[in-house]
């Protein structure tokens, strides 16, 4: 029975077939639920890094701006998610000037985990931009959001006048993972935008959706959204197709 747990063990990360004594759980495996909740739980509280971020997305050739949501702090972020969408008002004054007509915007927030953004940001970007200039996209300053929800993206997209709008934002950690990153993107965002008009790539990092095919599918969806002029759940993502095809 033990070889049979182990084999689905090297299948997943879900916690399957754990050690028990009595109606309890084992020690070993209380421990590790303790620190998967623990490290959860940090990743939500933990500050985004905005300088160190903005020095790692330095070399792709883009402008990139650091602006801030609305908030004041982390406990007001988690507290008022309404604020998060917004810009703050200097935030809006500093986009103005770098208004133009761009078919793509990026948006960085760190979400409920800065740790994600971190680390998977700037290789996603490494694997998209190139791709899209190629196809001669014109594309705005890469934004970095202090304390941003996802809708705050629109806005961002909406002052600088991009067509579409890619922001990338750490997900709500899991007990498997502190660390996933989300794609939200966006045709047209605007203030009344809606959540049903975003297609969301989930999971991205490296024991989720890779960074190439996570780049893959970015590049994918702004491709269609730019021919067919939307998005959402107008807009079918079969990119998972595509990527078996590449295989």
């Amino acid at each position: 029975m033990i070889e049979v747990w182990n084999s689905l063990r090297r299948l997943t990360a879900a916690r399957i077939g754990l050690k028990r004594t009595g109606a309890s759980l084992a020690t070993g495996p209380l421990l590790d639920f303790q620190l998967a909740h623990a490290r959860a739980r940090d990743a939500v509280h933990a500050p985004l890094d905005a300088a160190r971020l903005a020095a790692d997305v330095d070399g792709f050739g883009l402008l990139v701006l650091e602006v801030a949501s609305a908030v004041v702090d982390q406990q007001h972020y988690l507290m008022r998610p309404d604020l998060g969408r917004r810009l703050a008002p200097e935030a809006e004054a500093m986009l103005t000037p770098y208004a133009g007509r761009y078919d793509a915007a990026f948006v960085i927030s760190g979400g409920l985990s800065a740790r994600a953004v971190q680390t998977h940001a700037a290789p996603v970007l490494a694997a998209v931009l190139p791709a899209l200039r190629a196809d001669g996209c014109t594309i705005a300053p890469l934004v970095i959001v202090a304390r941003g929800r996802v809708a705050i993206g629109d806005r961002v997209a909406a002052a600088l006048h991009a067509d579409g709008v890619a922001m990338l934002i750490g997900e709500r950690p899991g007990l498997t993972a502190p660390d996933s990153m989300g794609a939200y993107l966006t045709w047209q965002p605007s203030a009344q935008t809606t959540d049903a008009e975003r297609n969301c790539i989930s999971n991205i990092r490296p024991d989720g959706i890779g960074y190439a095919d996570a780049g893959f599918k970015i590049v994918h969806i702004l491709r269609a959204m730019r021919t067919r002029r939307l998005s959402g759940v107008q807009l079918k993502d079969d990119s998972d197709q595509l990527l078996i095809g590449k295989d």
